[in-house]
């Protein structure tokens, strides 16, 4: 099973870029996308919708244009969860949970709190409400795929400047303790680093000054999988070409 991770900054600016042409040629079986930043009706272009794949959206409704998640999938989910019961977080369009049996894979937005410090307290706020969520999802007994844009940062062998930034959003202690403790006592396995222990490559690149040209990037987009996952985890590759976004697609491989 191939499972990529997608920030596309804007869907239909990323499929003009040439992303349906790649995606059809990896043999990906579930993709999870987030910053559609369109509404379900401006995708029903057969551009946004390839054959063979089944699709999902979990539109914004508070401000258009904006956050959005999606999901592609060659089988037909049994369930879709759209929300986590907090309007707040739910109606900017972060989560998108798809469940095949047992399996649960979640596109998911994280806030990012760059832009404003009211944006950086919803953020912290998110990420204490979240917490728990995750925690009674593993509880659960599902197996789980967490796929997403973080805007957190966890150590220092995820960006590229780790002493400068440590005062900037994304790479705040608070950020990076709570991430910790997602990969520590909550018990969810980080996959790229669970197979690239020493591995410094990133997802994600400022398009100010020469940011990507001199790999001076961020790894903020994950897949966290349940612990019964990670004996399953195969391969991982992050592909910062051809450039579709300011991000770059993650993809892994799992086992049987």
């Amino acid at each position: 099973m191939r499972i990529a991770t997608f920030n596309a900054n804007g869907l239909r600016s990323a499929a003009s870029k040439g992303f349906f042409d790649w995606f059809a040629s990896q043999g990906i079986d579930v993709l999870c996308v987030q910053e559609t930043k369109a509404q379900a009706h401006q995708l029903e272009d057969a551009l946004f919708r390839p054959a063979g794949y089944h699709v999902a959206f979990r539109d914004a409704t508070t401000k258009k244009g904006y956050s959005g998640v999606a999901i592609y999938s060659r089988r037909a989910p049994d369930a879709l969860v759209t929300g986590l019961g907090w309007e707040a977080f739910d109606e900017e369009g972060r989560w998108l949970e798809a469940r095949f049996g047992r399996l649960s894979v979640v596109s998911l937005y994280l806030p990012s709190g760059s832009s404003a410090e009211a944006r950086q307290a919803f953020k912290f706020e998110v990420m204490d409400w979240l917490r728990p969520k995750l925690r009674e999802l593993l509880a659960s007994g599902r197996e789980v795929v967490l796929c997403g844009d973080w805007n957190i940062a966890h150590t220092a062998m995820d960006i590229r400047n780790a002493k400068s930034n440590e005062k900037n959003s994304g790479f705040l202690p608070e950020e990076r303790a709570w991430m910790g403790a997602l990969l520590g006592e909550d018990g969810w396995v980080d996959a790229y680093r669970h197979l690239r222990p020493a591995g410094q490559d990133y997802t994600w690149w400022s398009q100010r000054g020469q940011a990507r040209a001199k790999n001076v990037g961020w790894r903020i987009d994950y897949q966290l999988v349940s612990p019964g996952l990670a004996a399953r985890l195969e391969d991982c590759a992050i592909h910062p070409e051809p450039r579709f976004s300011d991000h770059a697609p993650f993809v892994v491989d799992y086992g049987d």
